[in-house]
């Protein structure tokens, strides 16, 4: 790992990354579903989101004014995001990302709450109900990644710390989530002659080393960029269904 300043990677240069990554992954599922490659790719960008929002929250001044903005983001994305998944501008049985987003800030919130209202017995035991009930909440309310993308986030928040028992604990808890519970599809590589399988889903773990890289520093933090961060979910999405529409006709 590098341990030069210089070639940290900024919260800011993350979310580019990010963007970058979800925007292969919905370009295949909208676009070229037969360019398997662009999913594979896309697998990364969750993980980095999930991580900068639990680093959000961690650093935010205001965390009401934090969670204001993700609601809002939420009920914005909810129509582009049904158009996307359904061709439909109502679309009750799969939710967007941000809703993940939301319930999983909830949950730090009051995980926070409990540990300095209660003792050590106590405050391990209503986290550990928190994260389970998180867990089932996230199907509940059929967002992407249901519970999986909550434990994600989660997993960002406790083990916060960069050094290797973070790391460690990350990789193992993304490796889990991933390959465990979220794997099923497989993309076969040919090397050397030799074909091997991936599970597609265990390209999420690709996250980390970009995650790993970044050393607290923010980058650009205009306005205008925040602006354009939160708006890319929507009109991505919006962009992608219009070109399909096209290309349809």
């Amino acid at each position: 790992m590098c341990q030069n300043p210089k070639c940290d990677i900024s919260s800011a240069a993350l979310h580019i990354l990010a963007m970058g990554f979800m925007l292969c992954d919905h370009m295949w599922a909208m676009l070229f579903p037969a360019e398997e490659w662009l999913t594979c790719i896309g697998r990364i960008a969750f993980p980095i989101f999930a991580f900068m929002i639990a680093e959000g929250y961690l650093r935010t001044r205001n965390l009401r004014r934090y969670l204001l903005r993700m609601l809002v983001g939420a009920l914005l994305a909810e129509i582009p995001f049904d158009l996307m998944y359904s061709s439909s501008i109502f679309y009750p049985y799969h939710q967007n990302v941000l809703w993940i987003f939301l319930l999983s800030l909830l949950l730090i919130m009051l995980i926070e709450k409990s540990r300095a209202r209660f003792g050590p017995i106590l405050a391990a035991l209503s986290t550990t109900g928190l994260v389970i009930l998180g867990f089932f909440l996230g199907y509940a309310i059929m967002a992407d990644y249901y519970g999986v993308g909550v434990l994600t986030v989660l997993t960002f928040y406790f083990f916060r710390k960069q050094n290797w028992k973070s790391r460690l604990c990350q990789f193992v808890c993304l490796y889990i989530l991933n390959v465990e519970l979220l794997g099923g599809y497989y993309d076969v590589v040919s090397v050397f002659g030799h074909e091997i399988e991936i599970i597609r889903q265990g390209f999420a773990l690709l996250a980390l080393i970009p995650i790993w890289l970044y050393r607290g520093r923010q980058g650009i933090h205009s306005k205008g960029f925040q602006y354009f961060c939160y708006a890319f979910y929507p009109v991505h999405m919006l962009l992608l269904f219009g070109v399909r529409e096209w290309m349809i006709r």
